[in-house]
């Protein structure tokens, strides 16, 4: 038997893939650049030992699109492919996600079984970073306006992916959209994570123009401040605003509710 090769091994999804297939006894091989089998999208020499011997590959694409493409040429030998990809995608301007639709069109064309997973915001960038620290702050600022969405937990993207990557046959040329079980304003959703923790944190409304000048106050390339002003228009134009039905119709439940993943992230934050 092959190895299932999971990259972005240590990040918030990567990670608990690892856990779920090795719980069911399955050969994994987590790859990053801070894994035993080491991989990073920008040091090729390490692509082949990571490609060697993998039946199937759990993908989390980079943000240059030329990597993925001569990634994916390269994995000639691999079955399965299954891809975490961001809902909205075909919505958004064109310098953002590229590393994404470039992932998507490559295991489409590599002759590869593929599964495309594309996942709202996660519940988790609440709690273990982009906007954990603001929050620990008691302050939140975003340019989001009154635009719902449904998050999603990343406990429901992984075990999502662990069924694509294990299921012959099943999940193959399927696109699943993964999100939680309503959505909420992010003021919704800051309140509820005030509640959970105890804690005084406040929303503040910003307009696009304000939070890109903040982003390129605190040093962040205009490359990357205009990813995020495009990640948020996408958000307020409401293009992934309604549930979807991607975590009910792969795991046979409904997905975790934000309520649930707020109590266990500040049950486990508190000392």
């Amino acid at each position: 038997m092959n190895d299932i090769v999971i990259l972005g091994a240590t990040g918030k999804t990567g990670r608990r893939v690892v856990e779920l297939l090795r719980a069911e006894g399955r050969r994994v091989r987590p790859a990053s650049r801070s894994s035993e089998v080491r991989f990073d999208w920008f040091d090729r020499a390490t692509w082949e030992g990571v490609l060697s011997g993998a039946d199937a590959v759990y993908l989390v694409p980079p943000e240059d699109p030329a990597a993925v493409r001569d990634f994916v040429k390269r994995a000639e030998r691999v079955k399965r492919f299954v891809v975490l990809s961001g809902r909205g995608l075909e919505h958004a301007g064109d310098t953002y996600w590229q590393g994404m639709r470039a992932a998507e069109e490559a295991v489409g064309a590599s002759g590869a079984e593929w599964t495309i997973l594309r996942a709202n915001n996660f519940n988790q960038n609440f709690s273990e970073d982009l906007w954990h620290a603001p929050l620990l702050e008691g302050r939140l600022a975003l340019p989001v306006g009154a635009a719902l969405e449904p998050f999603v937990d990343v406990h429901d993207i992984a075990a999502v992916a662990a069924r694509a990557l294990t299921a012959d046959g099943r999940h193959g040329g399927q696109v699943y959209e993964l999100s939680g079980p309503r959505g909420l304003t992010f003021g919704e959703a800051v309140r509820i994570m005030g509640q959970a923790s105890g804690r005084t944190i406040e929303y503040v409304e910003l307009t696009p123009e304000e939070y890109r000048t903040g982003l390129l106050a605190e040093g962040l390339p205009e490359e990357v401040a205009d990813e995020l002003g495009d990640l948020f228009a996408v958000i307020r134009a409401g293009h992934v605003a309604e549930p979807a039905d991607g975590v009910q119709r792969v795991l046979g439940r409904p997905p975790i509710s934000f309520e649930e993943y707020a109590a266990r992230a500040w049950a486990v934050s508190r000392p």
